[in-house]
């Protein structure tokens, strides 16, 4: 052979070489918008923890969380529970005056702490007295005498507590 004949040979000789993929056949677009789906899904993730991390939870107001008390009471709301509905109600309302007028409610008794409204200082919590006195004998009763009230007193008493921190809330 000659030179030039060897030449065109090896020329004409390729490697071999992989199948062409086409780019636009449904078997590559499919799992690849899967794939960016799955990629923007977790980016959108990512970036919601982190924001939400960043924003602590708001904190609820006295008024607020004595309420939420309050309304998980309801339950209780009924003769076979009355006792406890008086026990948890008349807590959470003394608790909440504790917090809010800064005065001993929880340690006293009735008698006690309505006594001590007479004689302190602290005339905005005084000017509620017969109300604070009718919802506490009420809840004593409950409490001491095991009496069975109906759901509608259960639901007066509950809506004494009730408005009483939401007036004095307000104020």
């Amino acid at each position: 052979m000659t030179a030039t004949a060897s030449i065109g040979v090896s020329e004409d000789i390729r490697d071999i070489r992989g199948p062409k993929t086409d780019l636009t056949s449904p078997s590559v677009i499919v799992p690849a918008l899967i794939a960016a789906a799955i990629l923007i899904a977790v980016c959108v993730y990512i970036f919601r923890r982190r924001r939400d991390a960043e924003t602590p939870a708001r904190k609820l107001t006295l008024l607020e969380q004595t309420l939420q008390s309050l309304d998980r009471t309801r339950p209780l709301m009924n003769p076979a529970t009355a006792r406890e509905f008086g026990n948890v109600t008349s807590e959470v309302v003394r608790n909440y005056i504790e917090k809010r007028f800064e005065v001993v409610a929880t340690q006293r008794t009735t008698e006690e702490f309505l006594a001590s409204l007479l004689q302190g200082s602290n005339d905005s919590l005084a000017r509620h007295r017969p109300l604070l006195a009718d919802f506490l004998q009420q809840s004593d009763y409950l409490k001491f005498a095991g009496a069975s009230l109906g759901v509608a007193d259960l639901e007066a008493l509950f809506n004494s507590a009730r408005g009483f921190v939401v007036e004095r809330g307000a104020q």
